[in-house]
């Protein structure tokens, strides 16, 4: 069974990603709610493990640091996103999430240049990717 946390968290990366993909941009205000609201969850409610979360923040940090370096060649969203979810996931269950984000990500990118729907110029929104990660991740845990 699902807990409140989960679902909210795979419906606000629901809803963002279909922000993403109609507008290409991620406001900055939604980002902040939701990062105020994993804090206060993970401080009052949840209670993980400190040295997790800090492991969780650290990968969200990593990739606002690939953002500034590539020139937002990965956004400033989506490493903000990746910092929020680390601090809501710790570290073990965030790189997990990533990891399968990213293999559907490349999955779908190699799909598209092969029957030349995407061109090498032309991006993927994020969130839909993360959005699936995430709950794949979660409904693998439930077994």
């Amino acid at each position: 069974m699902w807990t409140v946390s989960e679902l909210l968290i795979a419906a606000i990366l629901a809803s963002l990603a279909v922000v993403d993909v109609h507008y290409r941009k991620i406001p900055l205000d939604i980002l902040v709610l939701a990062a105020v609201a994993a804090l206060i969850n993970q401080i009052f409610i949840e209670k993980g493990d400190p040295l997790l979360i800090l492991g969780g923040v650290g990968v969200g940090i990593a990739f606002l640091g690939i953002s500034r370096l590539t020139r937002e060649g990965v956004g400033y969203g989506d490493s903000l996103a990746i910092l929020i979810l680390g601090i809501c996931l710790g570290l073990w269950k965030l790189l997990g999430v990533l990891t399968v984000t990213f293999l559907i990500l490349g999955i779908t990118a190699m799909g598209c240049l092969i029957w030349r729907k995407l061109s090498r110029k032309k991006t993927l929104p994020f969130y839909p990717f993360l959005m699936c990660g995430y709950i794949i991740c979660v409904c693998a845990e439930k077994l």
